[in-house]
C-alpha cells in the first residue's frame, strides 16, 4: 500500500526502519515534553540522557530531523524502488476509485 505521495509502505530497508524508529522515539520525546511544560515539569528524555553531552544531543536532535525529512520524501534505495515496483498497488482499483460517495 503506497502513502499519499505514491511510495510504499512496507519497504523495509535499514536506513527506512531506523529513520522510522527515530521519528516515534522523536515524537515521544515531543510528546513528553509538551506534557512536562503543562505539569511544569522537564520530560525531556534525550536531554535526560545525554544533557551532560551537548554535541552528542544536537546530534540526535538532527539525527530526528533527518528521519523526518526521510519519511516525508520516501526511501529512494533499490530495495525500495523494487518491492513498490513489483509489488506496490499504488493505483486504486477501478470499482472503488470512481464510486459516489
Amino acid at each position: 500500500m503506497c502513502n499519499s505521495n505514491g511510495n510504499c509502505g512496507g519497504c523495509r530497508c535499514i536506513p527506512s526502519l531506523i529513520a522510522k524508529i527515530l521519528l516515534i522515539v522523536g515524537g515521544i520525546n515531543w510528546g513528553l515534553i509538551g506534557v512536562g511544560m503543562l505539569m511544569e515539569k522537564e520530560w525531556n528524555v534525550v536531554n535526560m540522557f545525554f544533557g551532560s553531552m551537548p554535541a552528542l544531543e544536537a546530534i540526535i536532535y538532527v539525527l530526528v530531523g533527518v528521519a523526518a525529512i526521510v519519511n516525508l520524501v520516501g526511501c529512494r534505495c533499490k530495495k525500495c524502488a523494487a518491492l513498490c515496483a513489483g509489488g506496490c498497488s499504488c493505483e486504486a482499483p477501478a470499482s472503488t476509485a470512481n464510486k459516489p460517495m
